[in-house]
């Protein structure tokens, strides 16, 4: 969703803000709590594709172990340029999200598998293809895996999901999912959107984080309100047991500049902000959420923006 409201900056009002402002000038924030000396927070990247070059590939992946891959689709492809994460665990390998469209996903899906395979003596693994949440740029790769072998696409509503994970209570009660020696939690986070679930793995202490916590604009309709806020909570609560490296999220929609995004569907990123998230952020998203007014505004921070929406039509 790209629609806009009135723009709230440390907390006051600004109406009739023209769409062409967005990404526009910011006012100065400070660099949040969380982050080294460097700057640097969790997995050590190198630069990502940023639609910046004469000519770029359609994808660009990276790893942050031999069993955590990280894939970018090209802003050039889709302005959504979502992140996708792919896991393994011993029997099962989960791919988070299947990307904006634009281009063909499982092409480089299955040479990753294919690659972890052949490090692994041939050892067959299913694939099991779920998304952070059910809006159509996470989940525009979907049809490439329906026919594939051993593999099962989750559905995108949240009986969908808590039937295929065994979630319970949703979204008042966490869950989990063995992928083989490696367990992750799953945390259920609706708001942005009603299926929204992120994914916590223990082993490398990383937050996989979909639209409800990246470095972006964070949006949630209205009239969600509430229900965004009790999942900031559930979110808080549940750090407060699991240690956090970082947080790893769907997008990056600002710059290097704390505070600053770009302007809606920008077809470059020059200067990006980082990926990943320090685990402060989850605070300081929860502390925004409990201080949004009713009707919610527009609220900026040095890495997100809190960006309400209107609310969605009746089905």
């Amino acid at each position: 969703m790209k629609r806009q409201i009135t723009i709230r900056v440390a907390r006051v009002a600004v109406a009739a803000i023209l769409p062409a402002l967005v990404g526009a000038a910011a006012p100065s924030i400070a660099a949040g709590p969380g982050r080294s000396e460097s700057g640097q927070v969790g997995p050590r990247f190198a630069h990502w594709i940023d639609g910046t070059p004469p000519a770029e590939p359609e994808t660009q992946v990276q790893r942050i172990d031999a069993d955590t891959v990280v894939i970018r689709q090209s802003v050039r492809t889709n302005f959504e340029a979502p992140f996708l994460y792919l896991l393994f665990g011993r029997e099962r390998a989960l791919l988070i999200d299947t990307g904006a469209g634009g281009l063909a996903i499982r092409p480089v899906v299955d040479r990753l598998i294919a690659d972890w395979r052949a490090r692994h003596g041939g050892r067959p693994i299913q694939l099991v293809v779920a998304h952070s949440h059910g809006h159509g740029d996470h989940h525009a790769g979907d049809a490439e895996f329906r026919d594939r072998p051993d593999t099962v696409v989750v559905g995108l509503k949240p009986a969908d999901v808590t039937a295929f994970f065994q979630l319970e209570d949703w979204p008042d009660r966490n869950g989990r999912y063995d992928l083989g020696d490696r367990a992750l939690d799953l945390v259920p986070t609706p708001g942005h959107e009603p299926a929204h679930v992120m994914f916590y793995d223990g082993r490398t202490r990383l937050l996989f984080s979909g639209d409800m916590l990246y470095p972006g604009r964070l949006y949630f309709p209205s009239d969600q309100l509430a229900t965004f806020r009790a999942s900031a909570e559930r979110l808080a609560a549940f750090v407060g047991t699991h240690p956090v490296r970082a947080v790893l999220g769907a997008h990056i929609e600002m710059t290097a500049t704390p505070g600053q995004d770009y302007p809606m569907k920008a077809a470059a990123h020059p200067s990006e902000h980082a990926l990943a998230l320090p685990p402060s952020d989850i605070e300081a998203l929860r502390q925004a959420a409990a201080a949004e007014t009713s009707p919610p505004t527009i609220d900026r921070h040095a890495d997100f923006i809190l960006y309400p929406v209107p609310p969605r039509p009746a089905p």
